[in-house]
């Protein structure tokens, strides 16, 4: 069963000049943002659809690309962005240089090379000496988005079993709603419904 974590985000100066200066940590309340976007009715579903890439010329011949979104608010995006770094085809420039979206992001793309340790996964599926490349299904032709996934159509049983923890939960918490339902077998996991 996947589970959920709910985070907020706390400034928290950072004695390094590289490090973000936020904290990401768990919290027991769940974020208006969340709220507004009816997670109570969300329904947990199987990620297939791999990462985002760019195929186009690099060094004279097609080459991956990865998906690389500089965010100028944060202090390490004020360096220099890599030389081979574009930036996406849908980015407004502004005397030619691009603008950050609405989120502060400006999305972009890397060519990934060969070995390449921090693109490690995309580097795996190609191989540019025979000039061949495995491909995330639409590129192909082939249906997408999947109906009904493989793990999204699998028999679950929960187990939230809650005697063994020390503190109340929050009855609004996600950990109490799976608890009312322990050792229940569901078809699938779009059966699960809880009584909110």
């Amino acid at each position: 069963m996947p589970c959920v974590f709910v985070t907020e985000v706390k400034e928290e100066p950072s004695a390094k000049r590289d490090h973000q200066p936020f904290k990401v940590s768990a919290t027991e309340t769940i974020s208006h943002k969340a709220l507004d976007a009816d997670i109570y009715s969300a329904i947990p579903t199987e990620k297939v659809d791999g990462t985002c890439c760019y195929v186009t010329t690099y060094k004279d011949q097609p080459y991956l690309w990865a998906r690389l979104d500089r965010k100028p608010n944060k202090q390490e995006d004020f360096k220099p962005a890599a030389e081979c770094w574009i930036p996406a085809k849908e980015i407004e420039q502004m005397n030619g240089n691009p603008e950050p979206d609405e989120n502060g992001h400006i999305p972009g793309w890397v060519p990934v090379e060969k070995n390449n340790k921090r693109y490690c996964w995309h580097s795996s599926v190609v191989n540019y000496e025979f000039e061949i490349a495995l491909v995330h299904r639409h590129h192909l032709g082939l249906c997408w988005p999947i109906p009904d996934t493989y793990m999204n159509s699998r028999p679950v049983i929960i187990n939230m079993n809650l005697n063994k923890c020390d503190s109340a939960f929050n009855i609004k918490c996600l950990f109490n709603h799976f608890s009312k339902i322990d050792n229940q077998k569901f078809a699938r996991l779009k059966d699960i419904i809880f009584d909110v």
